[in-house]
């Protein structure tokens, strides 16, 4: 199992995140890239960090809304929103090779990946587009117990998943992320991340809001690099593992 973060989430002189905080104790970079926030600039900063450390680059495109840094849906084509998300790679992918680096994978940020994963016809365009890119990147998932049928999908047209888990989330008994709109959605005490990434990592469960118990697949294991208790206790995560 690979520890990965959402970073490079900071714009113009607008901070998000502490990234060198966390980038030493993680193995995946979601590294943003225009869509939700970054810039040229600041994408370039973030890849040579994790290059330093040598963590693999991951690319984080969402709905092109820096207003609403990604998190609310957009009414769009399901093929405009692949070609916005195609985009927003493809800038990661040249300045990437910049630094004489590669992107590895990509991950959908806030509403694109929460729309992706409750629409099947949205996840079916954007492994469609993916595939068609040719960029040969696998795409990152969350694990749920429709793992297969995902899986599934991706087979159909060529693309490889990656399945992933929140360790500062809580999750719905239908194995979704609980909406940021409700209240105790996003954990910040560090006892209730640990506690919840202690059972991913062992047991390969969750603890739904109902109290329900949920099983799934876990390639990848998230903490988000605006939250400050995340960071505090990602350096925990490895003796679990």
């Amino acid at each position: 199992m690979k520890f990965n973060a959402d970073v490079g989430e900071s714009f113009g002189v607008w901070s998000m995140g502490d990234d060198e905080a966390l980038m030493p104790h993680i193995d995946l970079a979601n590294v943003a890239c225009g869509g939700h926030a970054s810039d040229p600039i600041t994408m370039q900063r973030t890849v040579r960090l994790a290059k330093t450390h040598g963590v693999t680059v991951g690319a984080h495109p969402s709905y092109p809304d820096l207003l609403g840094f990604g998190r609310r849906p957009l009414l769009i084509p399901h093929a405009e929103a692949a070609v916005h998300m195609l985009a927003q790679v493809g800038a990661l992918v040249a300045i990437a090779a910049m630094e004489d680096t590669a992107v590895a994978y990509i991950k959908p940020h806030g509403a694109l990946y929460n729309c992706m994963m409750d629409d099947p016809d949205l996840m079916a365009a954007l492994m469609k587009a993916l595939a068609e890119s040719k960029l040969d990147l696998p795409l990152m998932v969350l694990g749920t117990q429709d793992h297969q049928k995902h899986a599934a999908m991706a087979e159909t047209v060529g693309v490889s998943l990656l399945f992933e888990a929140f360790a500062d989330r809580r999750y719905t008994p239908q194995g979704r992320l609980q909406s940021r709109s409700i209240e105790g959605s996003v954990y910040h005490e560090s006892s209730q991340i640990l506690e919840q990434a202690e059972r991913i990592i062992t047991e390969g469960i969750i603890i739904a809001s109902d109290g329900s118990v949920l099983k799934m697949p876990v390639d990848a294991l998230c903490v988000h690099g605006d939250n400050e208790e995340s960071i505090r206790t990602v350096k925990q995560f490895r003796t679990f593992l």
